[in-house]
């Protein structure tokens, strides 16, 4: 039988933990504890946390004195558990400070999308993108401590428990369509581009675009590799400058890699390759004092990429696409590769562009990968060519 499921280290937060159980019993929802701590419990679990420390690949004593192994070993062992027990969870809600929020986390990233996660956290106001990583995991600010309920704290906890008991109630929406699911990358510099691609193959397939932000490429190749998309129309590969040339938003080093693997279709560009992101300019690192930016709000700042970062970036892409087995091409708009980078356009660098270009020509091994169009990324015949180039591969 499905159950709410709730999470924490019930050592140091077992009030908070047996106040959310009865939340969810009162809605009138089975409540499974899942005791995540390292020493012996202040309430009762439903699951101890030895349990839990079994599922560890390796094995683990959870009574260990060094909390960071404990903390690190503990999240390994919960993903595992989460993974094996993924039937029974009708959704998730977690409370912790530090080191119950990693270990919580690290089993909400392994549950599938759509199933209810919550996490109230002392750390949910500041930097979470280590915690949600590319999941669906909502992020509740504790406000005070997690140090016993108190005033606040019990209208924190039972709004979180109650978002959650109505995630978990409400019913399914109707799934709009049968059509099978692409993947689209897309960045503010591209929308004209990929909205016209998702104009042309709307009737044909569920068009799930992702941001390019570095996460949102890592959410794509997940679903990829869960088997959950079809092929990718991957216009947008902006998250590679960042990788290699220290931005805000990088993929990380295995991006493609899942295309390889899968040998699924892949339709690619170099969209936004003329760009490295930043935050504000404050945050621009020393090296870069003399570069070309554009300030594209108060908190963005935009670096243009120089003909050697362009050409390092022809080869990496070049190298990876040739370890890729399945149906690839790469198209490449010789006007221009961004809503920026156009006759006129502050990141206007047909040298830059010309570089990239070359790289990839002497890269890539095999010629008819590559498609070199007359076109600016954001000219409807450039989204047309790469639709019809897509179906084209996905043709039996």
């Amino acid at each position: 039988m499905k159950a709410i499921h709730i999470a924490g280290t019930c050592d140091t937060k077992g009030e908070e933990v047996a106040w959310l159980r009865d939340l969810v019993v009162a809605a009138g929802h089975p409540a499974v504890i899942v005791d995540l701590g390292s020493r012996a419990p202040t309430i009762a679990p439903d699951e101890q946390a030895a349990e839990v420390a079994a599922c560890h690949p390796e094995g683990i004593e959870i009574s260990t004195t060094d909390r960071g192994a404990a903390v690190a070993a503990m999240g390994t062992a919960f993903a595992a558990w989460c993974r094996a027990n993924v039937e029974r969870i009708s959704g998730i809600i977690a409370v912790g400070g530090g080191g119950g929020t990693s270990i919580a986390c690290a089993g909400m990233r392994e549950l599938p999308y759509g199933v209810p996660k919550l996490m109230v956290s002392t750390l949910a106001s500041g930097d979470t993108a280590p915690y949600v990583g590319t999941s669906d995991i909502v992020m509740v600010p504790s406000v005070t401590d997690i140090a016993g309920l108190n005033r606040l704290s019990r209208v924190i906890l039972s709004n979180a428990a109650h978002a959650l008991i109505g995630a978990v109630s409400a019913p399914p929406p109707a799934t709009a369509t049968d059509l099978p699911a692409i993947g689209l990358t897309m960045f503010g510099v591209t929308t004209p581009c990929v909205t016209a691609i998702t104009d042309h193959l709307r009737d044909r397939y569920d068009c799930l675009v992702f941001h390019a932000t570095g996460t949102g490429g890592r959410a794509m190749e997940r679903l990829l590799d869960q088997r959950l998309l079809s092929g990718l129309i991957d216009i947008t590969t902006t998250e590679i400058a960042d990788l290699l040339f220290g931005g805000v938003l990088p993929a990380l080093p295995d991006r493609l890699d899942v295309v390889a693997r899968t040998g699924a279709p892949w339709v690619g560009s170099v969209g936004a390759l003329d760009m490295v992101n930043f935050w504000a300019p404050a945050t621009v690192p020393d090296r870069y004092h003399d570069r070309m930016f554009y300030h594209h709000n108060p908190n963005v700042t935009l670096m243009r990429t120089t003909p050697d970062e362009n050409a390092a970036m022809g080869r990496w892409i070049g190298a990876k696409l040739n370890a890729c087995p399945g149906p690839i091409r790469l198209l490449v708009p010789e006007k221009g590769i961004s809503a920026l980078d156009i006759d006129g356009g502050p990141f206007w660098d047909p040298k830059a562009d010309a570089a990239l270009f070359q790289a990839l020509k002497d890269t890539i091994t095999d010629p008819a990968r590559l498609i070199f169009l007359p076109h600016h990324i954001n000219d409807p015949a450039f989204a047309r060519a790469a639709a019809d180039t897509f179906l084209s591969l996905m043709r039996p």
